[in-house]
């Protein structure tokens, strides 16, 4: 018999729009396939840290800055937990520190992930979507899964439904 091509999905949650409709979109294949969905936020200390080497922030400002991303990543992770619940899904949550691909990627190869879904980034600025773009990027080069853009329109009407 041939294996399921996902059992194992991880979700990148990063606070944008988009990410969370890329959580709904795990949401509704953890219901449709019967897979595990893990949904990974990363406190992207790598990049605080070249803009304290570079002296555009402070070391105060770093740890400020670096507290208000994790306070963000748990009420994110959070609102994961309970729009999954509400579809009658588990999601396991999880908060990472580092550069944000290299984490993602990790992730996904200690939970031994077959798909990563990431959010496609249309209304973000455009410096927001140069680093997600970089870190996408990189995501996509260095996995040893498949990676897919979540792009569907309709994603919150058909979410509501499910």
């Amino acid at each position: 018999m041939i294996k399921p091509l996902f059992q194992n999905i991880l979700v990148m949650v990063n606070g944008t729009d988009a990410s969370i409709n890329a959580v709904r979109y795990a949401v509704l294949m953890a219901k449709l396939y019967r897979c595990r969905v893990y949904a990974t936020y990363v406190v992207d200390t790598a990049t605080i840290k070249q803009l304290t080497l570079n002296r555009i922030f402070i070391e105060e400002e770093s740890r400020e800055y670096e507290q208000s991303l994790e306070d963000n990543g748990k009420r994110y992770l959070s609102f994961v937990e309970e729009m999954a619940q509400a579809k009658g899904v588990k999601v396991e949550t999880e908060l990472r520190r580092g550069a944000i691909w290299s984490e993602v990627v990790a992730s996904a190869e200690e939970k031994k992930i077959d798909v990563i879904l990431l959010g496609g980034h249309d209304s973000e600025s455009g410096d927001e979507k140069e680093i997600i773009s970089a870190s996408y990027r990189s995501i996509m080069l260095n996995a040893r899964c498949s990676v897919l853009i979540v792009k569907e329109r309709l994603i919150e009407q058909l979410f509501k439904l499910a």
